[in-house]
């Protein structure tokens, strides 16, 4: 859907986008991660044609990007931009037609999403009336009625409480399985991986990690493992780090009954089979779960890297 190419971004003295390369599949939900002030938002005003780049290209559907793309294009961004003091039917039906929309297909297709989020008594209320979360419902609506091929949300979930997140989670789930490819930009790992199929992690304005969220965690796993056990043999028992493994931490859970669970890391020879072969001589195993890095471990982990990483 999207062919991120070498983009260059310069404002003044401050290098917003150096080189960055990404490809958004068509048909995904894409996260755009980073930490505040990494590059995500620049990234996104060059694809909504806010402002161009110095250099690089992106290509849209395998076409250069153009102005006549905007309207297959739905944007919220951070900073939300309603008219505070216009009735919010109206402002529905002015965006609407800004994107291209008939003003018949444009009541029809407003009245179905304010029905839809229980928003029908708001047609006449003023932005200025409504709480922030209101507000926010109100934006998303308007970025996703003229049903956009690619829908971009920066920080969507800012300013909802829990309850009324989870309902814009499920339309933005919703709107992906309808077709629709979504860039999810985000400092915030909490629900990258409920929601995104793919990533890029833009940090000091490069892309410093990208690919399927799935393969990206395979790579990180580091051979942890949780073991729930019990000792075999009753009085004073412990385990100890060897050649096999190293004991990360250990604790009794279960006091009366003798449980325990151990996290270990397995050397880089010892295989998982080598791993149990010795325990099941020593414990009775209740449980064996890997330890795969979280998208927020593995966001922390590159993030500092580049941090202490020193300048040559």
């Amino acid at each position: 859907m999207l062919e991120i190419k070498n983009i260059v971004k310069q404002y003044s003295s401050h290098l917003a986008l150096h080189d960055v390369s990404i490809s958004v599949p068509k048909g995904c939900i894409f996260g755009l991660l980073g930490p505040n002030g990494a590059g995500k938002t620049s990234l996104i005003r060059i694809i909504n044609q806010i402002t161009a780049p110095d250099s690089g290209e992106i290509f849209f559907d395998g076409e250069p990007l153009k102005p006549k793309h905007i309207e297959r294009i739905g944007y919220l961004p951070e900073e939300r931009g309603l008219y505070k003091k216009m009735k919010i039917g109206e402002q529905m039906l002015y965006l609407a037609q800004l994107k291209g929309l008939k003003k018949s297909d444009a009541t029809t297709k407003i009245r179905y999403w304010f029905e839809k989020l229980e928003m029908q008594s708001w047609w006449d209320k003023k932005v200025e009336d409504l709480s922030k979360g209101m507000q926010q419902k109100v934006q998303f609506v308007a970025t996703v009625l003229h049903e956009p091929d690619l829908i971009i949300l920066d920080e969507p979930f800012s300013g909802f409480d829990p309850v009324n997140a989870q309902i814009i989670q499920k339309e933005i789930l919703e709107l992906n399985q309808k077709g629709a490819t979504i860039i999810y930009s985000t400092h915030r790992m909490e629900s990258v991986e409920e929601l995104c199929d793919y990533i890029a992690l833009i940090n000091k304005s490069e892309n410093i990690l990208d690919g399927a969220v799935s393969a990206i965690k395979r790579s990180y796993k580091n051979q942890t493992f949780l073991i729930a056990y019990k000792p075999k043999f009753a009085g004073y028992f412990t385990m100890e780090s060897n050649d096999l493994f190293d004991i990360v931490e250990q604790q009794v859970v279960h006091h009366e009954h003798d449980e325990r669970e151990m996290t270990i890391r397995i050397a880089d020879q010892t295989s998982l089979n080598d791993l149990l072969s010795y325990l099941i001589q020593r414990v009775e195993i209740q449980q064996v779960k890997e330890i795969v890095p979280s998208m927020h471990d593995i966001f922390i982990d590159k993030v500092t890297q580049i941090r202490t990483t020193p300048a040559f």
